[in-house]
């Protein structure tokens, strides 16, 4: 990543004003840089408008129904409105008042648990009314403290394990979604197709891995955003010449994963704005008792809770805005903008919105303030009006951005103290189990669980702050909760 220079002089005027209220120059980054930040984060995120209404309107409710109260198929156009139009306000929001480069939208892997593990037992509006109900806990636990406090409470090598386990798992990401790396008949994973690298979306995407590999090393500015754009328009050619097709959930496995990039027959598209507020608060409690949904709720939060606290440290300490004992600027904010989120997925009907490791992306074009957010925030506000054009990008053109950005992320580990085991074994396995279970959480919570366990059982128990105990005993409960609710009949 190139090295952050000051500017020359303060600009005067609105952009003066931009410039003191983002803290630009304060932080050594300039207008050119956010805007490119912003820019680039939002191509690396704009699939999620795409690939949230794919994963909501494969389930339906306990009612038969699928989420737009369809009971032939959802309602994808809303579905898709929603989610952009919900990141786009949050992500806005962050900007002014976290005034750091992060992005929300919809959160991966917790919309899945949504689909098929809750809505799955109840109506979708009483699903979505537990999400709500989580945004509201935990913005609760931020307002009394808790929430920061446990933030602060975590080593700062831990942080800095959470930063790195969180790149692989963006190059991981990034290679599976390009279909770079899949399942396998006999072993987990494998390389391509059966071992080789058959298809035209994988060439697409090696070479935008290659192309934007090539311009990072050369310090070129807007690398990664020019890789992303330069490898779609390499893809609209490859499939106006080859005409490959989407995969079609694995149908046709040569073809392209989530979108299929050709040109849209139009561009632009009145946004549907009536999945927001379909949601019902305590409607889950008559419908699978409170002990489910304690249940829950305490999964959604203990994942939302730890994989935005990840996901913070590991793109702040890219951005250089970690200190060097683990503090980061306006955690109370950050983390306040990051649970409102929550409860505002909900009453859009999108599933919980969390802030993005692929915030990463515009950090490695440079991105410093919440300007950059303002701008990514903007982009997905327009994005519910052109949809159309936004769904061309396939995964291939997103992913080299993806790998490239975890590689970045990777070179945090040299600030890890390996020769100290006590510190270096809960390291290594926040590291690896984020990749090898795709969960930020799983990773941080074996890391916890695992550093007070060393340290009491080396006589060193006062070296480890209480909150960090508190939050290693919820951990062991989050990972029991399957057997827990074997042992309750809930299961």
């Amino acid at each position: 990543m190139s090295e952050i220079t000051a500017p020359t002089s303060r600009p005067t005027g609105f952009l003066g004003w931009l410039d003191r209220y983002f803290l630009i120059s304060e932080r050594k980054s300039t207008l050119n840089r956010e805007i490119r930040g912003g820019l680039a984060t939002f191509f690396t995120m704009a699939y999620i408008v795409v690939l949230n209404p794919l994963i909501l309107s494969g389930a339906k409710d306990a009612d038969g129904q699928f989420l737009g109260d369809g009971t032939s198929g959802a309602n994808v156009a809303a579905i898709a409105a929603a989610t952009a139009l919900t990141a786009g306000v949050l992500t806005i929001l962050m900007g002014f008042v976290g005034k750091v480069p992060f992005a929300l939208a919809a959160g991966l892997g917790l919309n899945a648990f949504v689909a098929f593990g809750i809505a799955s037992q109840m109506s979708w509006e009483d699903a979505m009314g537990l999400i709500v109900l989580e945004g509201i806990i935990i913005t609760i636990l931020v307002l009394t403290g808790f929430r920061t406090a446990v933030f602060h409470a975590i080593p700062a090598q831990l942080k800095t394990a959470i930063s790195v386990g969180i790149g692989l798992f963006i190059a991981l990401i990034g290679f599976v979604d390009s279909g770079f790396v899949r399942k396998a008949a006999g072993t987990p994973l494998e390389l391509g197709i059966g071992g080789a690298l058959t298809s035209w979306p994988i060439f697409v995407f090696v070479v935008g891995l290659l192309v934007t590999a090539v311009l990072v090393a050369r310090k070129v500015k807007g690398a990664i955003l020019i890789g992303i754009i330069g490898t779609t328009v390499l893809a609209v050619i490859v499939e106006a010449i080859a005409k490959v097709g989407p995969s079609m959930g694995g149908k046709n496995p040569l073809g392209w994963s989530g979108v299929n990039p050709a040109m849209p027959d139009k561009i632009v598209g009145v946004p549907d704005t009536s999945l927001f507020g379909q949601f019902s608060l305590f409607g889950s409690f008559d419908r699978v008792g409170t002990v489910l949904v304690v249940l829950f709720v305490f999964t959604l939060l203990i994942t939302d809770f730890f994989d935005t606290m990840g996901t913070i440290v590991g793109v702040g300490t890219q951005a250089g805005l970690v200190a060097p004992d683990g503090t980061l600027p306006r955690t109370r904010e950050i983390l306040l903008v990051d649970s409102i989120a929550a409860a505002a997925g909900g009453a859009a009907s999108t599933s919980s919105n969390t802030t993005y490791i692929e915030s990463a992306a515009g950090v490695g074009e440079g991105a410093r303030t919440g300007l950059a957010s303002v701008v990514t925030g903007v982009l997905f506000l327009l994005a519910a009006f052109l949809s159309p054009l936004v769904e061309i990008v396939p995964y291939e053109a997103a992913a080299p951005a993806l790998v490239i950005v975890g590689f970045l992320m990777l070179t945090a580990v040299r600030g890890i103290d390996f020769d100290d085991y006590e510190i270096a074994i809960p390291a290594f396995l926040t590291i690896v189990l984020m990749p090898f279970t795709y969960s930020i959480s799983n990773g941080i919570g074996a890391g916890f669980i695992s550093y007070v366990l060393i340290k009491a059982v080396k006589g060193k128990s006062r070296e480890v702050h209480p909150l960090l105990w508190v939050v290693a005993a919820l951990f062991v409960v989050y990972f029991a909760i399957g057997p827990v609710k074997i042992l309750l009949g809930l299961s």
